[in-house]
């Protein structure tokens, strides 16, 4: 059953999806669409799930669910994970690569392989003070307050060179 993600309370799950590139307002709108019928139709085993999505900065596609309605199951994260499949198909991005860093640099979105994150962290183009992007949260309120942070407080510090 969907839900306004502002509706969604702070202990809902989340999932945060990186595209490696902007979305553009055609792609936007198609996700939009497809996301709330996802969405809407989301059950675990039978069962409604309460849930939402947001997209941020034209780049992340944020899945939620409130557990205080309805926990998730095994098989509803994997149909979660299907629909991005599907979105990536349908756009033809990468959104499931977790060897993709994104972070801020100025107010562009850069996204680049860890590789590349680490040669520039190398190269001073990338500080502690440098906001990147904690994909690795679990719920809302880490969204709210843990998602954009300083390199220095993510776990991206281990690889600044001391």
């Amino acid at each position: 059953m969907f839900v306004k993600f502002e509706n969604l309370p702070s202990h809902s799950r989340v999932w945060v999806y990186q595209s490696d590139r902007k979305f553009t307002t055609q792609e936007l709108a198609l996700i939009s669409e497809k996301a709330i019928v996802f969405v809407d139709q989301w059950t675990k085993h039978g069962s409604d799930l309460q849930g939402s999505f947001v997209v941020k900065y034209n780049q992340f596609l944020i899945l939620a669910v409130d557990e205080g309605f309805n926990n998730v199951s095994g098989c509803s994260i994997d149909s979660s994970v299907h629909f991005v499949q599907e979105i990536e198909k349908a756009l033809g991005v990468d959104m499931m690569n977790k060897m993709n860093i994104s972070f801020k640099d100025g107010e562009h979105i850069n996204s680049v392989k860890m590789t590349v994150f680490k040669e520039f962290v190398l190269a001073h183009k990338i500080t502690s003070e440098t906001i990147v992007f904690n994909n690795m949260i679990t719920n809302k309120q880490e969204l709210e307050t843990h998602w954009e942070v300083p390199l220095l407080d993510s776990w991206h510090k281990r690889f600044l060179v001391s």
